[in-house]
């Protein structure tokens, strides 16, 4: 009797294994011996948790088991099992043990004698496969039954250690963990210029609904589509990058790592994630179903995929990822050169393109000329198609180069800095008569600290051996002012830039003897200290200045 009433309090998926593993001492023909591997899979297998997601680590070759109990609690039990790889594929199937209630009455009353099981008892009737899959797309089984029943589900990778998640619910008229996809789920492509790709889908239920706590996140890479927000996560992460949680992408700023770039505009919040292999970004945009994606490459392959994401439980569900390649950039506008003719050219930073040149020679030596006034600039010289120079450039920089008449030679200059640069060129046959003066080895200009008093300063600069005008110029600044004052100096301005008060001095000097060709200069009439910049020009022939490298002094406080 006491038997009987532990049989009864036990829980329905305890008192099914409980008999499945009495039923193992059968005789061992056959047929029994697999039912009892089949049971002792079951028995070794672990509880899925119902109406929760569950996170599975799988081994390679080695197979995972998981099982759960559909109880009769009405006429007809159902329940619903999605499973999401979140890498390679993975092979996985359904198992199910229908126990008679003949079979299990027996085992309730202690009834030992099981070498009678009926046929209708034996492995192929007992246990069966209901649903099995390779692949690795989301894949979602709805199952019913109209009795109690075990359910085994295993897991198996072959390719490699992987992980998935499983969501198991037997409660099938509650919410969606997932949210809901539209009965088209494609993503078209409505528009595609150089830099930009117009996408638009068609609106979740889900977002209709909840609009609150649903959004819309889009996912661009170069590589291929992925069929789950998992997957692409797990692919971001062994390209070498490390990615927040799935909730980043709701997002928050604090879970960003180094290799990753957030920005915010427009209540749209991007992550940028660094890699060798390219960039993958995330782009929320909340309930907007349209959206045109910026700041793409151009003539460039870009995937496109759009996850709807439920912000409470963190679920998400993707639509079919599309693909378009932006257009091919416009051929770079080419400006004529003309012999001896100075141009002066801004190149933009942010935008990183090409400002091309085009000369045809006149005669068979010619010389380039490129005086840097501001950031650093990339020259890339081609005679009829062939390069013949290429290297960023400082300062003042000639190149004289050989060739035929009518040679076309081609410039393409580019800042290699993010922000703006700025650059002068000339082209000229007449080497006689150079633009630029005849420039010393050295454009530093050199202050001498035990000659500093409260009131002035001395400094001294090299010259040529060709005689030449060099004025001087101060400007008293403030500390914070000295990096923006030397990083925004342009180098190709001359003394028309600055304010007369200014003006310090000019004066002619030469030296037929390059190592004394060396001037000093003792600036009076200074306030104690006080930083100054200093600025010494050079003229030539031409007229065209060239300005020496500006120095910064501080006259002493105390003398």
């Amino acid at each position: 009797l006491k038997m009987s009433w532990f049989w009864f309090y036990l829980p329905l998926h305890l008192l099914m294994v409980a008999c499945l593993c009495h039923s193992i001492k059968a005789p061992t023909t056959s047929s029994q011996q697999s039912f009892k591997t089949d049971l002792f899979n079951f028995y070794h297998s672990l509880i899925l948790a119902d109406g929760k997601e569950t996170t599975i680590h799988l081994l390679k070759d080695i197979p995972k088991r998981y099982y759960f109990v559909l109880e009769e609690s009405r006429a007809l039990a159902s329940f619903t099992i999605t499973v999401t790889p979140c890498d390679v594929p993975i092979e996985w199937s359904i198992l199910v043990h229908k126990a008679s209630a003949s079979f299990l009455g027996k085992a309730a009353l202690g009834d030992h004698d099981t070498q009678e099981v009926s046929k209708s008892q034996k492995a192929p009737s007992m246990v069966s496969t209901i649903f099995n899959y390779k692949g690795n797309s989301v894949e979602t089984y709805m199952g019913m039954s109209s009795h109690s029943a075990l359910y085994m589900l295993e897991f198996l990778s072959t390719e490699r250690d992987t992980h998935i998640t499983v969501y198991l619910t037997t409660d099938t008229t509650s919410g969606h963990l997932y949210p809901e996809l539209p009965m088209d789920p494609r993503i078209d492509v409505i528009g595609i210029g150089h830099t930009t790709v117009t996408l638009t889908w068609k609106h979740s239920p889900s977002v209709l609904q909840h609009r609150e706590n649903i959004q819309y996140c889009l996912l661009v890479n170069e590589k291929h589509n992925y069929k789950s927000l998992c997957a692409a996560e797990t692919a971001i992460r062994s390209s070498g990058m490390k990615l927040p949680p799935t909730l980043a992408l709701s997002l928050s700023p604090y879970l960003l790592e180094p290799q990753q770039v957030m920005i915010l505009s427009n209540s749209e919040l991007s992550i940028i994630n660094k890699a060798s292999s390219g960039e993958v970004r995330q782009i929320c945009m909340g309930t907007k179903n349209t959206y045109t994606v910026p700041n793409l490459s151009p003539s460039t392959q870009y995937y496109f995929d759009i996850f709807v994401v439920n912000l409470l439980t963190n679920a998400s569900a993707a639509y079919t990822g599309t693909f378009a390649r932006t257009l091919e950039e416009p051929e770079p506008k080419v400006t004529e050169l003309k012999d001896g003719k100075v141009i002066q050219i801004v190149l933009d930073g942010k935008k990183q393109k090409f400002y091309s040149l085009q000369y045809q020679a006149r005669h068979k030596k010619i010389q380039f000329t490129f005086q840097l006034c501001r950031g650093q600039v990339r020259v890339h010289i081609t005679k009829n198609g062939k390069t013949v120079a290429s290297e960023n450039i400082s300062g003042l920089r000639y190149f004289s180069l050989k060739g035929k008449l009518l040679d076309t030679y081609l410039v393409q200059l580019r800042s290699t800095e993010e922000s703006n640069s700025s650059v002068k060129v000339q082209v000229s046959s007449h080497f006689h008569k150079p633009l630029f003066p005849l420039l010393p080895e050295s454009l530093k200009i050199k202050s001498f600290s035990k000659l500093r008093t409260c009131n002035s300063v001395t400094i001294a600069w090299l010259g040529t051996q060709e005689e030449s005008k060099y004025c001087v110029y101060k400007k008293r600044i403030e500390e914070d002012q000295v990096w923006m004052e030397l990083q925004s100096a342009d180098r190709c301005s001359g003394p028309e830039s600055r304010h007369k008060s200014e003006k310090v001095l000019c004066k002619y000097f030469y030296d037929i003897n390059l190592q004394r060709a060396v001037t000093t200069e003792t600036i009076k009439g200074l306030d104690a200290g006080t930083l100054y910049l200093f600025d010494v020009y050079l003229f030539g022939p031409s007229g065209i200045p060239i300005r020496y490298h500006s120095k910064v002094v501080k006259t002493r406080k105390k003398c």
